[in-house]
């Protein structure tokens, strides 16, 4: 393992090992619940790239899109809200619009509180929203305002859903976040507990990137299931209290919407599956797996029209590129656990070997899949830092990251192709019309001309890491 790495943070870094190895420690490759450390704190000072629990909430609340959103708090926060996903709308334009109370010394001082109703008061004067959600931020969680009595009451006052959101970013990580706006939705849907079952599905944890939700809509309809509800893409007020009616919940992002899922079953009675709809292999198993738990020997029958179709087709274009892609090594760095699952699947269709693999809020059980998936020699890691992803992408040689917008600088640093499977992305990912895109966005990276210039020994990269040597070794002599 790299010497630069830190010492606390090598027990979040494991690297699959070959199977004579694995059986004589008696493990599946040193991950999950074999030693990795996963699911908890970030290490102070190691330069996480998780967000914090005001943006969990957000990136979840965010899409519905006739939702008005005030951010209780200093105006820095409110610069992460406009439009943080490209998450696209068939209604309401509303939830583009980002809104906060500003909070100045004098009410950090005095409290936030009267700011805070005056601004809720305003909203519904001008906009008319069926729904609110207020952030409690940073300063408010220090500065204790009693957000939920300000929402309480400006609920009895004009008569709408205004629901306070728990998101201080020192509380915990994104994680929290998540559950803190799962709480929020629950907080909408109970009221509504008791209304009768309809036929339909609700979709968990897709966020309607580039239409995405549309996509899956529409395998759904063609297969005679409705959608309920879409949480929280393309979603609006009236269908989310619909939700608690569905048959099932179909979790695409688990690591958003698990808890969601879990309170559901267990407070409104609505079953749960995890599902995967990118890549042919997963949005085949899908569609599959979605009728077989509605028990809908009809829906069954129209999935396998549909996959024996589209699967074709996608598979048929996959392999055009294929020869492109050979020698190839890529390296995924995403935010949950089950998206990184379906990725190594994909550049295993496409013949692209998977050298790295991280997440920022992996579960055991997700670590334990990815070491099944993966070669011996496969870097694994949780909430990695630049510096590691780095260190482990140049020992490894890959050719292409996979991650967000915060991994894009670095890829080109290093003179790596990059392609881009977070929320500003502006084509679709997801589903069999997903596959083309990807295919041919990785092509295009890994395959441009550019990287001829950027590899070489004058190139950026390549003064970047003597320069780096030079000041470690200065360092070095520093501290003898």
């Amino acid at each position: 393992m790299s010497t630069e790495i830190l010492e606390e943070r090598r027990q979040s870094i494991q690297t699959k090992e070959d199977k004579g190895a694995e059986n004589a420690k008696g493990n599946s490759g040193g991950c999950g619940g074999n030693g990795m450390r996963c699911d908890t704190a970030s290490v102070a000072g190691a330069v996480s790239q998780r967000a914090c629990v005001y943006c969990g909430a957000r990136v979840v609340l965010n899409p519905i899109t006739d939702a008005f959103h005030i951010v209780h708090g200093p105006i820095g926060c409110a610069s992460y809200t406009w439009d943080i996903r490209g998450s696209l709308t068939s209604g309401s334009e509303l939830f583009r619009n980002s809104f906060s109370t500003d909070l100045q010394e004098k009410d950090i001082v005095f409290g936030g509180a009267e700011k805070l109703t005056a601004a809720i008061d305003e909203a519904v004067a001008n906009y008319a929203p069926k729904l609110i959600f207020v952030y409690a931020t940073c300063i408010v969680g220090v500065i204790g305002d009693d957000v939920e009595a300000v929402c309480s009451q400006a609920e009895k006052k004009h008569g709408i859903r205004v629901i306070a959101v728990k998101a201080p970013g020192f509380s915990g990580t994104k994680s929290t976040g998540y559950r803190m706006a799962c709480n929020a939705l629950m907080q909408l849907m109970l009221p509504h507990a008791d209304q009768p079952k309809v036929q339909g599905v609700n979709i968990l944890g897709d966020y309607n990137l580039a239409g995405e939700m549309w996509i899956i809509k529409n395998y759904l309809r063609d297969m005679g299931i409705p959608v309920v509800s879409a949480i929280t893409g393309d979603a609006a007020y009236e269908s989310l209290i619909k939700a608690p009616a569905a048959q099932l919940n179909i979790v695409q992002c688990a690591g958003s919407m698990m808890y969601l899922a879990r309170r559901m079953e267990d407070e409104l009675g609505v079953p749960w599956m995890r599902a995967s709809f990118f890549g042919v292999e997963d949005t085949s198993t899908a569609l599959r797996q979605v009728a077989e738990r509605l028990g809908d020997a009809q829906a069954l029958q129209y999935a396998e029209t549909i996959i024996g179709r589209r699967s074709v087709e996608a598979t048929d274009f996959l392999d055009r590129y294929k020869p492109h892609f050979v020698g190839k090594k890529a390296a995924i760095f995403v935010g949950g656990g089950f998206k990184a699952i379906s990725l190594i699947r994909q550049f295993n269709e496409m013949g692209i070997e998977t050298v790295l693999v991280g997440t920022q809020t992996g579960k055991p059980e997700d670590y334990e899949i990815i070491a099944g998936l993966v070669n011996p020699g496969t870097v694994i890691l949780d909430d990695a830092n630049p510096a590691e992803l780095e260190a482990f992408m140049k020992e490894k040689g890959a050719d292409i990251l996979v991650g967000g917008v915060k991994e894009r600088p670095l890829a080109y640093k290093l003179g790596i192709a990059f392609c881009d499977h977070n929320h500003e992305r502006k084509h679709a990912l997801g589903g069999f019309e997903g596959v083309e895109n990807f295919t041919r966005e990785v092509n295009l990276s890994l395959n441009s001309p550019v990287w001829s210039h950027t590899r070489g020994a004058d190139s950026y990269a390549a003064t970047a890491a003597t320069q780096a040597a030079l000041v470690r070794q200065a360092l070095s002599a520093t501290h003898v």
